[in-house]
């Protein structure tokens, strides 16, 4: 019996193709899309607590709604990083839907205080960022159809 090997050629490879991993895991790189850089080896125990506070963080940023847009701001595709520290503590990278929006001033207050609502996490830090600028391309798929996108 032979056996054979393939090597991935990284054009078109699509057979041996992994799924995309879920949004929340893709490297702020990859269309500043939502992530948690993990600090702990994967698997780990302390890998699955921080992903266990990264997915109630999410939770939370679910219960809050762009006053504008009838829509979380999660879904809404403002979220461009979670990461949680060896302390417990969150960092958020977030964007708005454009630079004067109304709630520039106090959204990122709002996140801060939302995400610190979480029983295990210590303290948190929103940043507001604005590259990549916002664009619905952003949005999840269950955001463009609830406004009607799709």
């Amino acid at each position: 019996m032979t056996e054979t090997t393939s090597e991935p050629t990284g054009q078109n490879d699509v057979a041996s193709a992994s799924p995309p991993p879920p949004v929340a895991s893709l490297p702020i790189d990859a269309q500043a899309q939502p992530t948690a850089e993990p600090l702990a080896e994967p698997g780990s125990p302390r890998f699955l607590h921080e992903k266990l506070i990264e997915g109630k963080v999410i939770e939370a940023l679910r219960e809050i709604f762009d006053p504008e847009i009838p829509v979380n701001i999660y879904e809404l595709g403002l979220i461009y990083g979670i990461k949680v520290l060896p302390d417990d503590s969150v960092e958020v990278k977030m964007t708005l839907t454009s630079p004067g929006c109304p709630v520039a001033g106090s959204l990122p207050g709002q996140v801060e205080t939302r995400v610190e609502a979480v029983p295990e996490v210590k303290s948190a830090k929103v940043e507001l960022v604005w590259d990549p600028p916002w664009s619905k391309d952003r949005m999840s798929e269950g955001a463009m159809l609830q406004l009607g996108f799709m």
